[in-house]
């Protein structure tokens, strides 16, 4: 693992600008432990300040200190993101491994169950579920229902791999020695679908995050929690662009930009490298 960081952050400017994007929000979260103030408290400071070295990001209209309530939200937001992309790994590794090894008839009806969650409209169904699910709405909840979403374009890449791998000379001796199935797939083909899992676990989290933000701007998660989502909320709840009160628009914009930006960069350098072919030309051979 530290060879591979090292190769990548040698080679790979995408993954340096990303490690510094993502270690400011690393120790963003960090400092949410070290607050002065609790988030769920009002009018703890003088309103609607404009950034300053007293307030970095400034205060809102409901007196908060918007730099430190940020970083309960930065921190609830990636907690939200890791959540889904956890359930949503689980199912697409289940589901890639048995339907790439199986095949057959269940390599059909898993791949038909994946192929129809790929064309439901999904931002309806979530718009549904929270209106349903409103009273009972929380991160811990919108985290589980998007990472039940989450998953089926990685199991099809998945179930791809596995199926090359299932032709190989290791697979075939494994089958001779009488290894079982479960623990072909454990043993042989799991720790080739790893750097998969990996890269697409970040990706997933920004899917995450981004339909949190999307949901909370419609008022259909848990507002109570601080997240970069309900910040945008309640500055468009109490018009913070007309009151002018633009730093209210601008912090968790900037933060969400910096956030995505970072996890993207990540995630392209991380499969870049994955690829032999590209890590070949990426390190100048």
């Amino acid at each position: 693992m530290f060879r591979v960081m090292r190769d990548l952050f040698k080679y790979d400017a995408r993954f340096r600008i990303a490690f510094i994007f993502l270690s400011a929000m690393a120790a963003m979260m960090i400092l949410s432990f070290f607050s002065p103030y609790n988030p769920n408290k009002s009018f703890v400071v003088a309103m609607d300040l404009p950034p300053s070295l007293e307030h970095i990001f400034g205060t809102d209209s409901r007196g908060q200190d918007i730099f430190w309530w940020m970083t309960f939200a930065l921190r609830n937001s990636f907690l939200l993101g890791l959540i889904a992309a956890s359930i949503s790994r689980v199912i697409a590794v289940l589901v890639g491994l048995t339907a790439g090894y199986q095949g057959g008839w269940l390599d059909r009806f898993l791949m038909s169950i994946n192929d129809t969650f790929v064309v439901i409209p999904l931002l309806p169904i979530l718009i549904l579920l929270g209106f349903l699910l409103r009273d009972l709405m929380n991160q811990f909840l919108l985290g589980f229902l998007l990472g039940l979403f989450g998953w089926p374009y990685d199991a099809r890449l998945i179930r791809s791999q596995v199926l090359s791998l299932r032709e190989r000379a290791f697979t075939r001796t494994a089958i001779y020695s009488g290894t079982s199935s479960f623990w072909i797939t454990i043993r042989e083909h799991l720790p080739f679908v790893m750097p998969i899992v990996l890269a697409t676990t970040i990706n997933n989290i920004l899917w995450a995050i981004g339909f949190e933000v999307t949901l909370s701007i419609l008022g259909l998660s848990d507002l109570t929690t601080p997240s970069l989502g309900t910040a945008l909320f309640w500055a468009n709840q109490h018009g913070a662009l007309v009151a002018g009160v633009w730093w209210w628009i601008l912090a968790p914009t900037l933060v969400a930009i910096i956030l995505s930006l970072g996890l993207y960069l990540l995630f392209q350098s991380i499969n870049d490298y994955i690829d032999p072919r590209t890590r070949l030309r990426l390190m100048g051979g």
